[in-house]
This record gives structure tokens, C-alpha cells and sequence, in this order.
């Protein structure tokens, strides 16, 4: 159960015909980058634009046979350049998302950081506005609502204790002033985001300041107010008969599993640490939904210290058999920066490499994809890893040092945008995850 040593491999089954195989450890590949003497296969036309500030990549510190094990399909040299990709953002949504308690300034310097690079003049712009009441009892219930609204417009919260705690209103989602206003923008933000990919205005849409995948029909949970990710898979239904929602939050993405628990429209996955005690402490691999949506929930569940090579190895192998079964037309990935090194919940050794090579996984296929943000409590780790993801997308490989800003002081000492793996003990065994694997394509092999 101790730590492994870098350069083992898992062995997946040579049964599974899936194009991703075994990756090599994070120290080899770095190796054997540097002995690369070939362009890569997916390189795009450089950038005239900033020239100086990006060159043009499919994914960071990744070698061409990578990105072909990686993705599954071979993308076309152009593929990056020619996508469309809507950035949800204003001054409104940063100032809300800034006063949350439990993530103050946060939007701040994830925003603060695209812009540095100048990812921005790449992007296309969407202004959000707030989503309607109606719009958010499409899955909320009224009077919760009614409350949230209520008790945003209040000074003295704390009259309303008893009835706040009914309503999740409490430690994980402190009531305060102004969070109606914040949850109906970040939601709003969300659905916008889903109406650009479903009238063709955008190939990939980005909301990094949603991705709150634990709230409630009828409360808050887990730092959740509402759920902008429900009611953006509802938005995109409207449209796309099949959706596919992958989790990559160190949390189990519980209020979204549970929505469309008995859907066989809509099928989760999500990838997260299940362990006693650690919240919300559901989604085993035995839990794969109910009803007609039997086996559309798939959980990836983890133990404390899996590294970059491991989890994209599993991560993209489950996806790519996922593809296969499911044929989503359309794809949200909710990309949660908390298992990241250096996140206060302490659980993984990612860094964001790990998360660009699911989301490279996902844009191989060629559907329409909506990025959302989620957890992130390291807020330097979080920023440099969405500003990451962003270029990721856009085809981009962003120079290492990070430019001067405003908050250049928060990533010292080294100012860089690297994220150094952790080194804490693996807990993931080589049995652990040829077994967990195994019952995962048994689950998916039960859908009709």
C-alpha cells in the first residue's frame, strides 16, 4: 500500500482494445521529451498575434506518440485553430464569485492569469446574465429559492439560523448578503454557456467560475448553492438526446449523479477519492444508478496519492469505452482543480497535466464540449491550472515563466506555471486498479 516506485506501469488487460495504453512514468517522459527531435504530429500554425507569448502545441510536456495514445483519434493539424471557443466572463461575475467566503479572490486571479497571457484575444468573449427564478426551478425547488432570495437581501443572517441549517445554509454554505445574486449568475453563466454550443455559435464553451456539482434539488451542499451543472446538462437535453458529464473533481459530483440517477439520457462519470469519512463519502464503483438509467452512473473511485501517468492511464481508458457505448452528442467536463498538489484537501499528486490530458482526451472527439471550474482551494494551483486547461483548448503552450500582474507575488517563490507532482505515498495499487477497472467495463459492457 506504500508509494510506488515512478517508472511502474499499470498492465490494463490486452483483451481491451481501447487505443490508450500503459503511460509512461511522469520522470521517463520528461527523459524522453528531451531526446524528441521531431516536430509534433498536431501542430498548428503559429500564433501572429503574440508570438512571443505562445507557440502553438496540442498539450504541454506531451511528445506526439502521447497525444496519439492519449486522444484516440488523430487530430487534424488545424483542429485548434479553426474552434470556436466561448469564454463566459465579465466584471459582475468576478466581483460576486470574488466575496464567497470560502473561496474569496479567487475568480480574481483565475481571470487575472488568462489575461496575463493574453488568451483572451483567442477566446470569444459571452457576457453572462443571471438565470431567471423560472430558469432555476427547472430544477430547484421554489421554496428554497424563495429563501436563498430572501436571506441574500438580509443584514442580520443569523435570525434566520435555524431556518437556514433546513435549507444547507450552514458551515460548508454560510448565508451572507448578495449570494442569490451570485448563484444566479454563475448559473446563468452555465446555461449560456450550453446555448452557445447548441446554436453553433461556439465549438467549446468555458465557464471556469461554475462546476458547483454538489448542490441540492431543495439545498446548498458542499460550498453549492445551486446546481449550474444540472441545469446546464438541461439546457443542452433540450437539444442533444444523449449527454455525457464527466467529474474530475477530487469530490464525488453527488447533486449531479443523483439528478439523473434513473436517466438513460444523460450518463455521469466521475473520478474522485472514496474514503470513510471524506465528503460527501458517496460513489463506489457499485453505484451505477437505477431504473432505466441502470449502469449510466460509472464512479471512478480512488485512494489517497495517485499520480499524473495513473490517472490519465485509467481516466482516459474509461472514457474512451464510454464513447463507445454511450455515442454522447454532446460532452460536460467539470474540471475541479482540488486534487491537484498543494490543495488543502491533500489527497492526489496531480498536477494539471493530468486533467489537459482528459480534457485533450475529450476534444479528440470532435463534440460539443462545455468546460466548468468546480473546487480549487490552492487558488495559485487552481488559477495555473484553468489558464492550462485554456490553452489546452486553444492549441497553445503557454511559456512557463508567469507574466507580470496583479497578483504575480501569489505564485512564489518559483513564479512559474509548473505544478510539481507530490510525493506522498500512493495508495493505489496496481490490484486495486486492474480490479476496479475490470468492474468498471463489466458495468459498462450492461448497457443495452
Amino acid at each position: 500500500m506504500g508509494s510506488r516506485s515512478l517508472s511502474q506501469e499499470y498492465d490494463f488487460p490486452d483483451e481491451d482494445d481501447s487505443p490508450v495504453r500503459s503511460y509512461r512514468a511522469i520522470t521517463k517522459r520528461i527523459k524522453d521529451d528531451k531526446l524528441q527531435t521531431n516536430q509534433p504530429d498536431f501542430v498548428s500554425e503559429t500564433n501572429s498575434l503574440f508570438p512571443s507569448t505562445t507557440q502553438e502545441v496540442p498539450l504541454s510536456n506531451m511528445t506526439s506518440q502521447d497525444a496519439k495514445s492519449v486522444s484516440g483519434d488523430k487530430l487534424n493539424p488545424s483542429t485548434a485553430s479553426q474552434r470556436t471557443v466561448a469564454f463566459m466572463h465579465c466584471s459582475r461575475l468576478i466581483e460576486l464569485c470574488d466575496k464567497m467566503l470560502k473561496i474569496p479572490r479567487r475568480a480574481s486571479m483565475v481571470s487575472s492569469l488568462i489575461e496575463a497571457y493574453r488568451l483572451p484575444s483567442l477566446l470569444r468573449t459571452v457576457q453572462p446574465t443571471p438565470a431567471s427564478f423560472e430558469d432555476l426551478c427547472k430544477f430547484h425547488q421554489e421554496d428554497y429559492l424563495e429563501f436563498l432570495q430572501k436571506i441574500s437581501q438580509q443584514e442580520d443572517i443569523e435570525k434566520y439560523d435555524e431556518e437556514a441549517q433546513l435549507y444547507g445554509l450552514s458551515y460548508d454554505c454560510p448565508a451572507h448578503p448578495g449570494v442569490y445574486d451570485y448563484a444566479s449568475l454563475v448559473t446563468g453563466a452555465t446555461i449560456q454557456a450550453a446555448e452557445c454550443l447548441m446554436n453553433k455559435t461556439a465549438d467549446i464553451a468555458i465557464n471556469w467560475f461554475g462546476g458547483w456539482h454538489h448542490g441540492k434539488k431543495d439545498s446548498a451542499s458542499g460550498f453549492c448553492y445551486t446546481n449550474d451543472v444540472v441545469l446546464g446538462i438541461l439546457k443542452l437535453r433540450e437539444k442533444f438526446n444523449r449527454v455525457l458529464y464527466i467529474d474530475l473533481d477530487v469530490h464525488h459530483g453527488d447533486g449531479v449523479e443523483d439528478a439523473f440517477c434513473s436517466s438513460n439520457k444523460v450518463l455521469t462519470v466521475s473520478v474522485h477519492k472514496h474514503a470513510v469519512g471524506f465528503f460527501p463519502g458517496t460513489g463506489s464503483v457499485s453505484d451505477v444508478g437505477m431504473g432505466k438509467g441502470k449502469y449510466y452512473s460509472v464512479n471512478i473511485p480512488l485512494q489517497d496519492g495517485i499520480k499524473d501517468a495513473e490517472f490519465s492511464a485509467l481516466v482516459c481508458r474509461v472514457l474512451l469505452k464510454v464513447r463507445d457505448r454511450f455515442n454522447p452528442e454532446a460532452v460536460v467536463c467539470q474540471c475541479g482543480a482540488d486534487g491537484l498538489t498543494g490543495d488543502p484537501n491533500g489527497a492526489f499528486n496531480l498536477t494539471p497535466n493530468a486533467l489537459g490530458k482528459c480534457v485533450y482526451t475529450l476534444l479528440s472527439w470532435k463534440r460539443p464540449l462545455l468546460l466548468l471550474g468546480g473546487g480549487g482551494y490552492n487558488h495559485a494551483n487552481t488559477a495555473r491550472c484553468w489558464a492550462y486547461l485554456t490553452a489546452v483548448v486553444l492549441g497553445r503552450k503557454l511559456p512557463d515563466d508567469i507574466p507580470e500582474h496583479k497578483y504575480l507575488m501569489e505564485y512564489g517563490p518559483d513564479y512559474t506555471l509548473t505544478v510539481t507532482p507530490g510525493n506522498q505515498g500512493d495508495h493505489n495499487t496496481q490490484e486495486s486498479v486492474q480490479a476496479l477497472y475490470s468492474q468498471i467495463l463489466y458495468n459498462l459492457s450492461q448497457i443495452s
